[in-house]
């Protein structure tokens, strides 16, 4: 799986040639000025291998162990869940 870096420019002028590597199972990254804003991903990556993605890309650190579970970092008083404050709360 490759990965492709193109300006906005020039993929507006070859975009059907950037969608046909897509196609083939390239990853297309998209940048303004030399700055990453977005990305084109084949359809059906699995979770697998987005991840090892962002852990190439250096958006992600993880081991590849399973998580811990955490406590709640919230708890809410009487039946009311921490949804309802939220909705309450933006009214």
């Amino acid at each position: 799986m490759s990965q492709l870096t193109v300006g906005i420019r020039e993929l507006k002028e070859q975009l059907s040639a950037y969608i046909r590597q897509v196609e083939g199972g390239a990853t297309v990254t998209i940048t303004v000025h030399g700055k990453p804003v977005g990305r084109i991903v084949p359809i059906g990556q699995s979770l697998q291998a987005r991840l090892q993605e962002a852990c190439q890309a250096g958006l992600v650190a993880w081991s590849g162990r399973k998580l811990m579970s955490r406590a709640p970092v919230a708890r809410t008083h009487g039946n009311r869940t921490v949804a309802d404050l939220l909705l309450e709360d933006r009214e």
